[in-house]
Order: C-alpha cells, then structure tokens, then sequence
C-alpha cells in the first residue's frame, strides 16, 4: 500500500513539469508576437502574465495534491 502511495504522490508531482513545459511554449510564443506586432506588447504581456499565473496555480495544485497524499493516506 505505502509503494501506491508514494506512485500517486509522484504522479501528482509531474503537474509541475506539464506546468513548466506551458509556461516555456507560452513564453515563446508571446516573444514571437512581440517581435511581429511591438505595438501590441501590453496586450500579449498581459495575456502571458495571466497564462502563467494559471499554469503555475495548476502546478502548485499538484504539489499541495502530493503532500495530502503523502501525509494523510499512511
């Protein structure tokens, strides 16, 4: 039981790298919209800002996941 537990807890886990690999995509993508339409950069900035502000909510999602599994599933 205790093996399934910590594979759930690291499941949880990996929200961080899907977090991680979106705000990169996200990123570069608004770098590209810079670089074609400078006029817009505060649009895209605040859309990116608001993007990854989401995508990290969703990481931490998964860590504070893992941490009740890990401390209340013994």
């Amino acid at each position: 039981m205790n093996t399934l537990i910590a594979v759930g807890a690291g499941l949880a886990v990996l929200t961080g790298a899907g977090a991680g690999i979106g705000i990169g995509i996200a990123t570069s993508k608004a770098v590209e919209a810079i670089a074609r339409q400078p006029e817009a950069k505060g649009d895209i900035n605040k859309a990116l800002l608001l993007g990854c502000a989401l995508a990290e909510a969703t990481a931490i999602y998964g860590f504070v996941i893992a941490v009740l599994i890990i401390l209340f599933l013994k």
